[in-house]
């Protein structure tokens, strides 16, 4: 009956007011905030969010240039004109080096093989001994003997690879993107660019500064290294470049050159992860 709508109860309190269809009541209770409505899901459910009263400062916007975002780079050694990874796999890796295909010991390869075993059969040379990347062993040849040193070239440079009793054979392939770039920067600075190579190893990356036009200086704490870095000049036809050649142990030759106030525009540096210079001193 319509004289109802409204009629007060015997309490004194009003009859709460009939809602829309489909619309949820609201209570009129004022003394406080309403009640968040509740969640339609599960997952809608967040934490709960501090009364009207005790309300958080809200935190300050930065602001200014915010700063570039640095992604790790990856290098991939792609084939070259004198090299090329063929596989890797159960601690080894099988490579091509000139007209070499040789296998040798690798830790992070723990994937398995993609090639057949009948392509590694095909290694020239093998070495066999201690897997540390500095540990000794010999190489083992299946095929023929092998003489110590092959002709290799690396971007139009001649050196010399060689069979070592530590595995290695002369040349750090991954290297070669470092180099590149190096050899952009010295052609684009139009001037005499000093570039400083810390355990410079058999100097290849040293006559590729010199061949872009760099004052080379050579430091490596090997005698045997530095022989084999000049031998390296000579077969690539570079001895007229400016290029100084410093057996020395790498950390005392930089701080000689802080006190004489030397400086370079490139320090290249790629230490061993264990190494001895000529006096007894450790690098590890």
């Amino acid at each position: 009956m319509k004289g109802n709508r409204n009629k007060p109860r015997k309490d004194g309190a009003r009859a709460p007011a009939k809602q829309p269809p489909g619309k949820p009541a609201t209570p009129r209770n004022r003394t406080g905030p309403a009640p968040s409505p509740a969640p339609s899901r599960a997952s809608d459910a967040g934490p709960a969010r501090p009364a009207a009263g005790n309300a958080q400062p809200a935190r300050p916007r930065r602001s200014g240039v915010f700063p570039v975002e640095r992604l790790p780079v990856i290098l991939e050694v792609l084939p070259g004109e004198d090299y090329a990874l063929l596989d890797s796999g159960n601690g080894r890796k099988l490579e091509q080096y000139g007209p070499y295909r040789i296998e040798r010991p690798e830790g992070q390869a723990i994937w398995q093989p993609a090639l057949p075993a009948s392509e590694w059969e095909k290694a020239d040379a093998v070495f066999t001994g201690d897997t540390d990347e500095e540990g000794m062993g010999r190489w083992r040849f299946p095929r023929q003997a092998l003489g110590e040193t092959w002709p290799m070239k690396h971007d139009g440079i001649d050196y010399l690879g060689r069979f070592t009793s530590f595995r290695h054979v002369g040349v750090f392939p991954e290297q070669a993107t470092h180099w590149r770039h190096m050899e952009g920067l010295i052609r684009e600075a139009r001037r005499p660019v000093k570039v400083l190579n810390l355990f410079g190893y058999t100097g290849l990356a040293s006559l590729v500064a010199a061949r872009a036009g760099a004052e080379v200086t050579h430091v490596d704490a090997s005698k045997k290294a530095i022989g084999w870095a000049r031998e390296n000049q000579e077969i690539a036809r570079l001895t007229g470049k400016p290029v100084r050649w410093i057996c020395e142990d790498a950390m005392k030759f930089v701080e000689r050159e802080e006190r004489r106030g030397n400086a370079y525009d490139i320090i290249l540096m790629d230490p061993p992860a264990y190494g001895r210079g000529p006096k007894g001193e450790v690098w590890q």
